[in-house]
């Protein structure tokens, strides 16, 4: 079967640019985690943040509205563990609380997203 670009409905979404945007911030703030930290905490954090954007794609993708629900819900708590490990790591002295703070604000419009769509694939 052949999918054309227009297919990937997902990549007009807001929120998922929003996320993909999020995600590379995680990425750019990982590299000034120390060496050790590279196959525990980032690792898991990579996992966590890639996994917002991968979660709204696939709600795009399906076709029950049981689904799409189910996939934004699994983006939202993907998004949490994501902040989760944020904290972790400012309170470890990996970053710095403006960082901390930017991924809170970047991260509360996902959410708010999230809950749009969410609601939207409920009408």
């Amino acid at each position: 079967m052949y999918f054309s670009s227009e297919h990937f409905a997902y990549r007009k979404l807001v929120v998922y640019q929003h996320a993909r945007a999020f995600n590379k911030a995680v990425y750019i703030l990982q590299k000034k985690f120390p060496v050790e930290e590279r196959f525990a905490l980032c690792d898991q954090m990579r996992r966590a943040a890639s996994s917002i954007p991968s979660n709204i794609a696939e709600s795009s993708g399906r076709i029950s509205k049981k689904e799409k629900l189910r996939f934004i819900e699994y983006a939202q708590g993907s998004l949490s563990e994501t902040m989760s490990q944020l904290e972790l790591s400012y309170d470890v002295g990996y970053i710095t609380q403006e960082e901390l703070d930017s991924m809170d604000d970047q991260a509360s419009n996902i959410q708010k997203m999230l809950s749009g769509l969410y609601k939207s694939y409920l009408e």
